[in-house]
This record gives C-alpha cells, structure tokens and sequence, in this order.
C-alpha cells in the first residue's frame, strides 16, 4: 500500500510579498528550502494562519539568505504581507517505509531565517 505522509514542513513563516501580476507559485529563500528539503518546482500547500485559507502551488527558489517568502499570481489574493503561514510538501511512500520516516521541519526565526 502506498500513502501520502508530510515530507517537509516550514512551520510559521512570515509572507514578505504578494505579487498579482506574477504567472502564479511561491517563492521562497534557497536556505529555507534547503532546510526543509524543497526543490524548485515541488507541489506545495499552503495554510494561512491569519485567515485560514488552504492552497497549493508550486516552488520558485528565492534568493539566499533574503527571508524571501512571496505569493504570486492568484495565491496573492490570499495572503497578505505579514500573515503567517505554514508551507508543507507531501511525499508518496509504501507503509513500512512511511512509519520510520521523519519529515523535515523547520521552524524559522520572525525574519524568516533559520534558527542559530
């Protein structure tokens, strides 16, 4: 049997920006990623915590060490800049394998860098 267990998990970032007139994703700084095991491209979902809106999309890798966490295209319409958000990536694995398995998670700093 094979289930849908979470992979990666940035837990309370801080959105930087929102950008409408982009062609949709977020981007998100390449340490955060790296952190947490995202790669550009990766399928997403998003949570809200101020207003308890749900979405996917997928990832742009921002720059370095910028805190760079930004909404683009229509997923802008669901944040604002200095909402708190939660971003999870879910991975596809047999049973056994998913019960051994340990999702990375990261818990950034309120500049949205990661903890010293």
């Amino acid at each position: 049997m094979i289930i849908e267990v979470v992979k990666s998990k940035i837990h309370c970032a801080t959105v930087t920006e929102a950008n409408l007139h982009y062609m949709g994703s977020i981007t998100i700084d390449e340490d955060l990623m790296d952190a947490a095991g995202l790669i550009a491209g990766e399928r997403v979902y998003i949570v809200n915590n101020m207003n308890g809106e749900r979405f996917d999309t997928y990832v742009i890798t921002g720059p370095r060490g910028s805190g760079c966490i930004c909404l683009n295209g229509a997923a802008a319409r669901k944040v604002q800049v200095g909402d708190v958000v939660i971003i999870m990536a879910y991975a596809h694995m047999e049973l056994e394998e998913a019960k051994a398995f340990k999702p990375k998670v990261i818990f950034p700093d309120e500049k949205n860098g990661l903890p010293k």
